[in-house]
């Protein structure tokens, strides 16, 4: 018996495997441009950094992430080729936040069993996704686990790389007291507090091929949407020649919700109340609640409930970045003002002591930030 037939008999299919890359190879083909070096199937993709010489202090910017239990839902609708684009919007739009430029990305597929079609239906959607972020899909591992996963499970992961000028970095040391806070409007769920909708729909009875009124269509078709991708039309803002120094820091709203991802982005010593009447959230985010006998409130520590992106920015220019975000068909609207001082009801130092107080959130993620509370009710 050859290694080849022992590998296959221990449930390694490598034929399946080279049948996947073949299948996939045009998609991520396109997403090659002059800096990619030798193709697809490398040991390791190459990319030419030849024009950073132009920078005068390049700064490298890399992230990495997964999709998350949303995948469960395509798993169970055996609908595969969505996935890609959640996980290219939740590594590749954390690269922008510094306001880099992505470069390129690469994926990881773990599985129980290699199905080319499935693992071909993944990829072209990263790819699909990368090449509309101006990203090169440049490697990449799909492996084969079995008797560690069932035959159809399977976990998507990805990483990738950016480039920014120091002196263009964005961050919370450029907010300024004053500074209009903008959001921009999310796809719908995303990639976060997939947990917790699987849990509510499980505890109604329901299943992703059920219809729902509310949504006019299948929980598994709302539930797939794909998340928005915000790197192409912010790195396009952010090389506008009269908007550009306009923006002073970026949020990606990903797990922790609204208030606690903004917070990341401010400088310790600032404070912001969010306006919810400044926007409706999705159907999708109040049937859920309904379903929970949950308030949409209560759930914006999990979801975006419609914001995907904050963007602060000079008060002055605020209205024309809305206008050029709009144009770049990126919804967005103000949502608050930043204030760089003590909070109304008190020192911010007592803040720090009690975070939670009033509806607060200061900082998150290990980051020492400023303070965040969503005020008012949501517009019907």
């Amino acid at each position: 018996m050859s290694s080849n037939s022992s590998y296959a008999a221990a449930g390694v299919d490598t034929a399946a495997g080279d049948l996947a890359v073949e299948l996939m190879k045009e998609a991520v083909a396109k997403t090659h441009g002059p800096n990619v070096l030798g193709g697809v199937g490398g040991f390791a993709g190459l990319f030419d950094l030849s024009f950073v010489k132009q920078y005068e202090r390049p700064l490298l910017a890399t992230s990495t992430d997964g999709v998350g239990t949303k995948i469960a839902i395509a798993q169970a609708l055996d609908r595969h080729d969505t996935i890609g684009q959640d996980l290219v919007g939740m590594v590749v739009d954390d690269i922008v936040v510094v306001g880099a430029k992505p470069l390129f990305m690469t994926d990881y597929i773990a599985c129980g069993k290699v199905v080319p079609d499935r693992i071909a239906a993944i990829v072209t959607g990263i790819a699909r996704a990368c090449a509309e972020t101006g990203t090169a899909l440049v490697g990449g591992e799909t492996a084969e686990h079995p008797g560690l996963m069932g035959v159809d499970d399977y976990d998507v992961a990805g990483a990738a790389v950016g480039v920014v000028e120091a002196d263009r970095l964005l961050g919370a040391e450029r907010v300024r007291d004053g500074d209009v806070v903008l959001a921009i409007a999310s796809s719908g769920l995303h990639s976060n507090g997939f947990s917790l909708v699987r849990h509510i729909l499980q505890n109604a009875g329901l299943s992703y091929t059920d219809v729902s009124a509310d949504l006019g269509t299948t929980w598994g078709e709302a539930l797939l949407e794909p998340t928005r991708l915000y790197a192409g039309p912010l790195v396009r803002l952010l090389e506008h020649e009269g908007l550009a120094a306009s923006v002073h820091s970026l949020s990606h709203v990903t797990g922790g919700g609204i208030a606690a991802n903004l917070a990341r982005v401010l400088p310790r010593g600032s404070w912001v109340e969010v306006d919810r009447s400044t926007w409706s959230p999705a159907p999708v985010f109040r049937v859920l609640n309904d379903l929970a006998g949950t308030t949409l409130e209560s759930t914006e520590g999990t979801w975006n409930l419609g914001i995907g992106f904050f963007a602060v920015v000079a008060a002055e220019a605020a209205a024309a970045v809305v206008d050029e975000l709009g144009t770049l068909g990126l919804p967005a609207w103000q949502v608050g003002t930043v204030t760089i001082g003590p909070l109304r009801q008190g020192p911010f130092d007592e803040l720090r002591d009690r975070p939670a107080s009033d509806g607060w959130e200061q900082g998150a993620k290990g980051v020492d930030g400023g303070a965040v509370r969503l005020v008012g009710s949501y517009a019907s």
